[in-house]
């Protein structure tokens, strides 16, 4: 008998526990995870010593209907860029006073591999 296999929702969880501890195996903080507001929700939160950075987490069981690289189209990327500012307007900015770049990445676990896209957009 095979395993079940996971949800939509545990597939999302686990790209996003994976992706976050990419970045702290890297030295970063993670700041926040899933952050929301009334626009929408941002995955990923993290910083360095100077760079902040914001992700965007795309889990897929396979790629069959493509990579999560390849879900991420400019409406997505407008939108995530309008969060950031949100984010930084609700606190975050006093969180990473002295982070002075800003960038965008896309994380993505395809059939269990992730790859993490640096300043993707």
């Amino acid at each position: 008998m095979t395993a079940p296999r996971p949800t939509r929702r545990e597939t999302g969880r686990r790209g996003e526990e994976l992706a976050a501890r990419w970045y702290l195996a890297r030295g970063y903080e993670v700041l926040d995870r899933n952050w929301c507001c009334r626009e929408g929700e941002i995955d990923l939160v993290a910083r360095s010593q100077t760079t902040l950075v914001f992700c965007e987490v795309k889990a897929r069981s396979s790629d069959r209907f493509g990579t999560g690289l390849e879900s991420v189209p400019p409406g997505k990327r407008r939108r995530l860029r309008r969060l950031a500012g949100r984010w930084l307007a609700a606190g975050g900015a006093r969180r990473v006073a002295g982070a002075p770049e800003v960038r965008f990445d896309v994380a993505s676990l395809t059939d269990g591999v992730l790859e993490v896209v640096e300043a993707a957009f």
